[in-house]
């Protein structure tokens, strides 16, 4: 009976260490082990590529929690192997930090990943101006609802177009997005109609220089604006109205500065304004704006001044009535007597119009 219990007793002991060595075994096993170089990446804000070279002892996989980089592969069965890291264009003025990871076993690898802001375009405001207001679109998903408002609907808006403006979302397709520092305004077909987005600062201003730096969208149909309307409005055109970029799609790289007013209106063909031709319109950044003085209006495009409206000093609102504060406006159309004058291509939607900015100067 003794002899029977020392058996088992040693039987439990062997079994035991029989498990805890198959148990550290299993763990050696588990834990593998990678190297990586470079252990670190720095980028500028321009989308670019590096590599990363791997070593490990077992299959092994990357990845990154960023959607702003991507690796290639993701992960190999060899034992050695090189991943290409793309990183996307940074689009904001922060510099940003991420990490792509890569894992053999539960042995894991972090390789930081910091990337430049870009940098703040060399076009300066006019000498005597400083800055009193801005939206850099840096934080949130979405405009911030404490600095703009929403007009919404369809009708045309006057000028016969054929979306519908929305306040942010259409049926949780969000068509007014931040992200990375851009907000984009989309026009997008939605069950046979096309929504899109029309929205204005909450504050208004007497004079000052008003610009943003803005991506056209493409395609026949589009006709996004940034301009400005009285904050009293009563009446259109005895108002007034400035506006300091449009731009229709089947003109490709025009854009265009006008002021209209009661006397001076596209209806009866008087408005005043002028064109100017750039590049890269719809692929490229520029920066448009308007300088708004007692004695004048102007227009600018990266900086140039192409369009210059004086103040008569009749006394006329008919010909001046730049006298009031106005607020800003941001929009994209479709069709419309300007906007469709040749038509609309519908494969052109959804369309994006791209605002890097807002800002807004006055003189002290």
């Amino acid at each position: 009976m003794i002899m029977n219990k020392m058996k088992l007793f040693f039987l439990s002991v062997l079994a035991l260490a029989i498990v805890c060595c198959s148990s550290k075994d299993n763990e050696i096993e588990a834990s593998g082990s990678v190297t990586c170089s470079p252990t670190q990446i720095y980028a500028g804000y321009s989308k670019e590529t590096s590599t990363i070279d791997v070593t490990a002892d077992r299959e092994w996989a990357a990845y990154s929690n960023e959607d702003w980089i991507t690796c290639s592969p993701t992960g190999s069965v060899n034992t050695t192997g090189t991943i290409t890291v793309t990183i996307a264009a940074n689009t904001s003025t922060s510099a940003r930090e991420g990490a792509v990871v890569v894992k053999a076993g539960t042995q894991r690898v972090s390789i930081p990943v910091e990337q430049e802001g870009k940098p703040v375009p060399n076009v300066e405001a006019p000498e005597g101006y400083t800055l009193v207001w801005n939206d850099e679109f840096d934080e949130g998903d979405r405009p911030n609802a404490s600095e703009w408002w929403y007009e919404t609907g369809g009708g045309g808006w006057g000028n016969g177009e054929l979306q519908h403006y929305v306040s942010g979302d259409k049926d949780g397709e969000q068509l007014a997005v931040v992200k990375n520092g851009i907000l984009t305004i989309t026009a997008k077909k939605i069950d046979g109609t096309v929504y899109s987005i029309r929205m204005n600062t909450d504050k208004s201003w007497i004079y000052g220089y008003f610009e943003a730096r803005l991506k056209l969208p493409v395609g026949r149909g589009t006709w996004p604006a940034f301009w400005m309307m009285p904050k009293n409005f009563t009446a259109w055109p005895d108002d007034g109205e400035i506006d300091i970029m449009e731009y229709v799609g089947y003109d490709p790289n025009v854009v265009h500065s006008t002021v209209h007013t009661k006397a001076y209106n596209h209806t009866n063909q008087t408005q005043k304004g002028a064109s100017r031709t750039i590049q890269n319109a719809s692929t490229e950044f520029h920066v448009y704006a308007t300088e708004w003085t007692p004695d004048y209006i102007k227009g600018f495009v990266d900086g140039v001044e192409y369009f210059h409206f004086p103040n008569d000093k009749a006394g006329n609102k008919d010909t001046w009535p730049f006298f009031n504060p106005f607020y800003l406006k941001l929009n994209l159309a479709w069709g419309g007597s300007w906007g469709g004058a040749q038509g609309v291509d519908e494969s052109a939607l959804p369309a994006s119009y791209e605002i890097d900015y807002v800002r807004v100067y006055q003189k002290k």
